[in-house]
């Protein structure tokens, strides 16, 4: 018997659905959860940001700055 085939997650699917999710289902202490989540999460993607300019800005400083 074939098992099922692995759901693979496309990169950003979970941000999107939980975009899309009715808020009118959760409470006031699960909406300050969210909340307290995503502003953990906007830290986290700001830092690699940054980790990630400097170290395009390192690799320009070395090759030369980039065209585009």
């Amino acid at each position: 018997m074939d098992e099922p085939a692995e759901v693979r997650i496309v990169r950003g699917q979970r941000l999107a659905e939980a975009v899309r999710e009715d808020l009118d289902l959760f409470g006031v202490a699960e909406l300050e959860e969210r909340v307290d989540a995503l502003r953990a999460e906007i830290v986290r993607v700001e830092a690699q940001l940054e980790h990630k300019r400097a170290g395009r800005a390192a690799a320009d400083a070395l090759f030369g700055t980039r065209s585009t």
